[in-house]
This record gives C-alpha cells, structure tokens and sequence, in this order.
C-alpha cells in the first residue's frame, strides 16, 4: 500500500546549454518510501536528483522545462524561495563531505545558518541528529573535535546527520556508499532502512544490491529517459521490458 504523494515530476526536460540531459521524466515519489533510481553512467540518475532541489540551478547556461512537485507546489515557480527550499529537501552527496569544522558545529551548520542562536536548542537538536545518524556512541566525546578526523563512514553519517538537523522532508541521496567500505556501507544502508519511517528518501545508486536492498521502489533510466519504474521486487523479479532485464542481469551498462 502506498503512502500519499510527496514530491512528483511532470514531463521534466533538462538542458546542459543544447544537450539535453532529461527527456519527459514523469515520476512520483512517495512518503516514507525510498526511491532507487538506476541506470548506467550518464543516463542522468543525478542530474534528476540535483532538478529535485533545484542544485542545477549552480550550473550557467542549464534549464529545466516541465514540473517538479513537492506537496502539490511546483517547486520551479519563480515565488519560490530556493534557500528554504534547500531546508526541505536536504541532500548527501557521494563524497563525504565534512566542513573543517567540529563534528558540532558541522551539524549545527544550517540551524545558524537560519539564524537559530538559542544554544540550549541547537545542543538538543544536534544530539538528536547525530543519534539519527546512528553515530552518537562514536563521537558524544568528540564532539568539538575536527569532523575531517573522522573515518569516512563516521564523515558519511555525519553528513547525513547534517542534512536532518534542519528537519528536512526529503532526502536526496547521490551514491552515498559508493566511496565507503563494506562495513560502513552497511551501517549506511541500515539507516537509510530506519529514516524513512521519517522521510521521503530518494537515492542514486550504481550499486543493484544495495538498490535492490533498501528500497521500496525502483526507476530504470537510460540516456536521459525513465525505461520503467515499479515497485522494486518486481523491478528485479519480474521486470516489464526487455531493456530493464538486460540492465539488470548485467547485459549491458
């Protein structure tokens, strides 16, 4: 059974100055789901994923046609204020990327960015995204300590941490355990399993395991387009096209 419509997209284009990355992407996503979006390199997985939070937006010379929906409002609309935007759909990158800062103030990072400055708030909010993080047994004595000291599956979590001290609701993720061990994947992809009873959680991933692990719902792109999407034990089960099954037993990509 489906949880309600959280963010969707509508016939989605995207353009990298001429050459055109998306093509029609039309595709929901729902609360307390995680989404997998697969696909060799280059089918544009992540620039989907940087368009739902409007990243691509960094980028001269890019542009996005068609419709991207959070709780029934196009996020595209020029009234929309991208910085709050941000605070709603927050995002994990590939990389661990810590600030050189302590492993407090790295969490506490968006908070004052907000403008919070209430220290008794930002100490029990910090607390509660680092426990989120399943982390807070490593580090509770650590805490103003440098974050780069970490490990990088400790840097990962930290920066998932990070991203829910500013309670968003969604969580993009771009091939989160691609840079970690298989021990830190794990603990990575056990709580990816745990936050979406909070979040809607959608997650790029070269990895079909893990894909087929920890998520919900599975997406098929390839060269910009979306090849088939369903739930994901029929995606790696029972797949509806040709062209998804040979991705999948490892045909081609």
């Amino acid at each position: 059974m489906k949880n309600g419509l959280k963010m969707s997209t509508g016939k989605l284009n995207f353009y990298y100055a001429e050459a055109q990355a998306l093509h029609e992407i039309s595709l929901d996503f729902y609360a307390n789901q995680v989404t997998a979006l697969i696909g060799p390199s280059g089918c544009g997985k992540s620039t989907l994923l940087r368009c739902l939070n409007r990243m691509n937006d960094l980028i001269p010379y890019s542009r996005a046609q068609g419709q991207v929906m959070l709780d029934g409002e196009d996020i595209y609309d020029p009234d929309i204020d991208v910085v709050t935007l941000r605070s709603r759909i927050g995002m994990v990158f590939q990389k661990p990327n810590p600030f050189p800062k302590s492993i407090f103030e790295n969490v506490a990072y968006g908070l004052r960015v907000k403008g919070i400055k209430d220290r008794a708030f930002l100490e029990e909010r910090v607390e509660t995204s680092i426990k989120r993080a399943a982390l807070w047994d490593e580090v509770k004595n650590r805490l103003h300590e440098s974050a780069l000291g970490l490990s990088g599956g400790q840097q990962q979590r930290l920066c998932i941490a990070r991203a829910m001290a500013v309670e968003p609701e969604v969580l993009l993720m771009d091939e989160p355990a691609s840079a970690l061990d298989p021990i830190a994947t794990q603990k990575i992809e056990e709580l990816i399993n745990e936050l979406k009873n909070r979040y809607t959680i959608i997650i790029v991933t070269h990895n079909m395991q893990q894909a087929a692990r920890i998520s919900d719902v599975t997406a098929f792109f390839y060269l910009g387009r979306l090849i088939e999407v369903d739930e994901t034990e029929k995606i790696f089960t029972r797949p509806g096209l040709k062209q998804t099954s040979d991705y999948i037993t490892g045909r081609f990509g």
